[in-house]
């Protein structure tokens, strides 16, 4: 008896709980119109559950993204599978990112930082000036590396060709990690813009029946002022 008084969902035809679904006279007008299209035989004052809905809506957003923006990527197809399962979408990208990085990664964005500080600036300067004085003045006659300071060009050119290929590891990593960061915004900013059409859609669709209700109020009103007002005066007219 109790299954009896449960809903059937008009698309998988199970008896749910009414708390499982929802009227289809409640859904969006742009939603109905596309399950009747899709499903035939789908009355629009039914019952449909909350999966069934679910897959439906995917599929309705799948071909409304279709429509407006041709083949879908794998990042819109994320999207959509996200609106079936209400997941959300945002996350910190740079602390997942930087979760899975090696020893030797984390080393070489150390140097890079370093290596574009001004701190490695004035000690690189210091160090040329130190190395230049102690070989052109100090050690003038027995200087490890007279001018025109051989050695120190080596050493610089063994640093240059050292630095550079470190640094653009990093420039690399760093920008994967932007390239991560922009597909996760495109994606919430994407999901954002379906829900909020969705509630936009929604919230006319509601308003638009709360007002033929109010209206239905108000001609039922009229109709019994009507009756009151030949009632009272049938009642005042001479026997």
């Amino acid at each position: 008896m109790a299954e009896n008084s449960k809903p059937q969902c008009q698309v998988c035809r199970r008896a749910t709980s009414p708390n499982a679904g929802t009227p289809a006279d409640l859904l969006r007008p742009s939603l109905l119109e596309f399950i009747q299209r899709k499903i035939s035989g789908f009355d629009p004052k039914g019952f449909v559950c909350f999966d069934d809905l679910g897959n439906l809506r995917r599929d309705y957003v799948k071909e409304v993204l279709e429509d407006e923006i041709g083949e879908l990527t794998v990042l819109d197809q994320e999207v959509i599978d996200s609106l079936q399962e209400h997941e959300i979408l945002s996350e910190n990208i740079g602390k997942e990112f930087d979760k899975d990085l090696t020893f030797g990664e984390r080393l070489s964005d150390k140097i890079a930082s370093f290596g574009g500080s001004w701190t490695f600036i004035i000690v690189f300067f210091t160090v040329l000036m130190i190395w230049i004085v102690i070989n052109g003045i100090i050690l003038a006659t027995r200087a490890f590396d007279p001018y025109p300071f051989i050695l120190m060009n080596l050493i610089l050119s063994c640093l240059a060709a050292i630095q550079a290929p470190i640094i653009m590891m990093s420039q690399n990593r760093a920008e994967a990690r932007d390239r991560a960061r922009a597909e996760n915004d495109y994606k919430v900013n994407l999901k954002a813009e379906l829900e909020i059409r969705h509630l936009h859609e929604k919230i006319d669709h509601l308003l638009r029946k709360q007002y033929n209700r109010l209206f239905e109020i108000q001609q039922i009103q009229i109709e019994l002022l009507e009756e009151l007002g030949q009632k009272r005066r049938a009642g005042k007219s001479p026997a």
